[in-house]
């Protein structure tokens, strides 16, 4: 049996950064808790390498949702990263914050001390800026956030057509203002991959009051009456019990709701159904699920204009020693290295659609296979920024081996579809603009089949090939699961610090927003143990 301080269950975008932040102080035994291994394979450095970790069992938990009824009854793939440095480990890098009103949003549903105001900091402590030294920014934190290093001319091509078609150049969507077209930065140090494994992680291992568990899968949390006071965990086929006076849940949107609800804190009824006994009554563990939902324009375009030709069969080589020799080519690239923000009505506080742009074209599927396309192409992608549709996360069984019910509930709102329908054409009118005609063949998808014109032949598409951008949240909020310390409500030494607890999905891509929560949440722990 161990005794610790602090136990943090999982090793991904937040809790490495808890694991660095808490174990400052050598008087402080922490211990870190990874289901998944260690992050020593390429795979994981390699910026291009995300695309390859996708349902590869070493690295992703490969999670699905049930049958989404506005999605044709598909199931959606899920990914989630399963190693040192969690879903920071495989996501496509886009370092993007969101926007002061969606910290106003927070605050009205009970996140006091969450205001855009209260978390800049944050942000600004984790960052270290490449080229943006002003008062949004921070330039001495662990984790770099880069320029992109390989733009295309397509790039640029594609920026000059948002600007034909009124959307203005914005150089730091991180800036004063959301609103416009221009490159994204990247979570990457000189051209690798900087997951919050590399930037929190590395530099705190050596230190003799942090212990890192990998392969340490957590069974259930324990408890004393309504304390946490330590968790069970299942190590390399290992029965053991790890003892501590404040136990973390840091395991991302889907697994600390699921965790919770095998422990016993979540829906009484739920929970004995499952014979699960009930510690504490919450029934909004798992609710209020939020996820960005994007679809797609793909263009064919002549070989010399896009990116596959240079990613596949014997000319990947050639790109693999630039980036070994030199960091530099085409493995260097995150999902998206162009994209936007843009309203699709007037008269809106803040940006309500976000597009992405890559200069080449992938085949997908819902069982997560990714694979350059044999024809060279160019895809852009929009999803809208705040949906109002609410899905759910809950167990199935009291065994935490058994992967959860998702229901993610995608374009339940009409003004989700609306949002979505009106993003697409944003998309469409981008691709007909003239600075681009040069550069088309066909247009791929949606094929030339559809009657982009019609709203319903154009909501058909995509109800058939709209998919996540991997940005679950909200299953623990704040307010409802959670309170403005991150603390679980109506228990004692337990907070969830995580993705989970977001009132609301952020205005954009979500790693940023949970490094920020971790840092946040690593201050209001230590300022309550004095």
């Amino acid at each position: 049996m161990s005794h610790y301080d602090f136990i943090i269950v999982g090793a991904g975008s937040a809790g490495c950064v808890l694991a660095n932040r808490l174990s400052v102080n050598p008087d402080i035994r922490v211990c870190l808790l990874e289901a998944g291994g260690s992050n020593r394979s390429p795979l994981l450095h390699v910026p291009a390498g995300w695309a390859a970790t996708f349902n590869n069992p070493s690295f992703d938990w490969s999670f699905e949702t049930e049958p989404e009824p506005a999605l044709d009854s598909r199931r959606i793939y899920w990914p989630r990263g399963k190693s040192l440095g969690g879903s920071s480990a495989i996501n496509g890098m886009i370092y993007v914050r969101g926007v002061p009103l969606d910290f106003a949003a927070w605050e009205q549903a009970g996140a006091t001390g969450w205001s855009w105001e209260e978390v800049l900091p944050y942000y600004k402590k984790a960052e270290r800026q490449q080229i943006h030294h002003d008062d949004m920014h921070g330039t001495d934190g662990p984790l770099h956030v880069q320029d992109v290093r390989d733009k295309r001319p397509m790039d640029e091509v594609f920026i000059g057509a948002m600007n034909e078609a009124g959307i203005p150049s914005n150089p730091d969507f991180n800036g004063v203002d959301q609103t416009g077209c221009g490159y994204y930065q990247f979570t990457q140090n000189n051209g690798r991959r900087w997951s919050t494994a590399s930037g929190y992680l590395t530099p705190a291992r050596s230190r003799t009051n942090l212990t890192i568990l990998t392969h340490a899968h957590t069974q259930r949390v324990l408890f004393e009456g309504k304390r946490a006071c330590g968790v069970e965990i299942s190590r390399r086929g290992k029965q053991e019990t790890i003892y501590g006076q404040h136990v973390i849940l840091s395991s991302g949107a889907i697994a600390s709701p699921q965790l919770l609800e095998v422990s016993g804190v979540g829906d009484a009824q739920r929970l004995a159904q499952l014979g699960i006994h009930v510690v504490h009554h919450a029934p909004d563990v798992g609710e209020h699920l939020q996820d960005h939902l994007f679809c797609k324009v793909v263009y064919g375009t002549k070989p010399e204009h896009s990116i596959n030709r240079e990613v596949q069969g014997l000319n990947l080589i050639p790109a693999a020693l630039k980036w070994f020799f030199l960091r530099q080519g085409p493995l260097t690239t995150g999902s998206a290295p162009v994209g936007a923000f843009c309203h699709t009505k007037e008269g809106l506080e803040a940006p309500d659609v976000q597009i992405h742009f890559a200069s080449g074209g992938t085949l997908y599927n819902n069982e997560g296979k990714i694979q350059a396309m044999e024809e060279p192409a160019v895809t852009a992608v929009v999803n809208q920024s705040r949906p109002e549709s609410r899905g759910s996360i809950h167990i199935k069984s009291a065994d935490i081996n058994e992967a959860p019910s998702i229901v993610a509930n995608y374009l339940s709102s009409p003004l989700d579809q609306d949002t979505l329908l009106k993003g697409m054409r944003i998309l469409l009118n981008i691709f007909a603009q003239s600075g681009m005609r040069p550069y088309l063949n066909d247009r791929l998808s949606p094929g030339t089949d559809v009657d982009v014109s019609s709203d319903e032949d154009l909501m058909a598409y995509i109800r058939r090939e709209a998919t996540t951008v991997y940005h679950p949240t909200s299953t623990c909020s704040i307010g409802k699961v959670v309170d403005e310390n991150l603390r679980v409500i109506g228990l004692e030494g337990l907070s969830v610090i995580d993705a989970s607890v977001m009132p609301y999905v952020v205005s954009g891509n979500t790693n940023a927003a949970t490094i920020m929560l971790a840092e946040k949440g690593a201050d209001q722990l230590l300022a309550a143990r004095g």
